[in-house]
């Protein structure tokens, strides 16, 4: 499915990044794997790869992992809430910005999602319960769901969508 593409994924070390790395792999890409330590890159700017993939003229995707807290209010989350919004509206300035040259950008925007840091903070039934009631499916997130949703918007079977945020929520964000 990827075979002779090149894939980028920050935040390769754990969680979605690993799973998505792992994935891509396994469709043929050439992936680049980078992971934030202390020793290593803390942060890499999409605008970035945009621009090398404008040099080389070949369209391509990008998908920005976003959350869920970008499109509702959380309580105690008032940064969090604001930096991933303002991910998802560079999600829609980038997609203008560069479908011109081929290139769609769309962000993924998951719920809690059960990563090392997932399980951490809300595996205790007890915290989780009260979340998992506003989700209609009744549950959290796996890697996998997220992984599938960001490998589909890379794919040439998401040709025509650019510009989109896609919750992957289990219905939360439908109240």
């Amino acid at each position: 499915m990827f075979s002779g593409k090149c894939a980028l994924v920050t935040g390769a070390g754990r969680g979605i990044g690993r799973t998505l790395s792992i994935e891509l792999t396994r469709h043929g890409a050439h992936v680049i794997a980078l992971s934030r330590t202390m020793e290593h890159l803390i942060t890499l700017k999409n605008e970035i790869v945009a621009e090398g993939m404008k040099e080389r003229g070949n369209g391509g995707s990008i998908v920005n992992i976003s959350s869920q807290a970008a499109l509702v209010a959380l309580p105690l989350h008032a940064t969090y809430c604001a930096s991933k919004g303002a991910l998802d509206q560079l999600t829609k300035v980038m997609a203008l910005e560069l479908g011109p040259f081929q290139i769609r950008v769309n962000s993924v925007n998951p719920t809690v999602v059960m990563t090392e840091m997932g399980i951490k903070a809300w595996g205790e039934e007890n915290k989780a319960k009260a979340t998992k009631a506003k989700i209609p499916l009744g549950k959290f997130c796996e890697p996998e769901d997220v992984v599938k949703a960001v490998v589909f918007l890379l794919s040439d079977d998401a040709r025509m969508i650019t510009g989109v945020q896609l919750p992957i929520d289990g219905g939360y964000t439908t109240h």
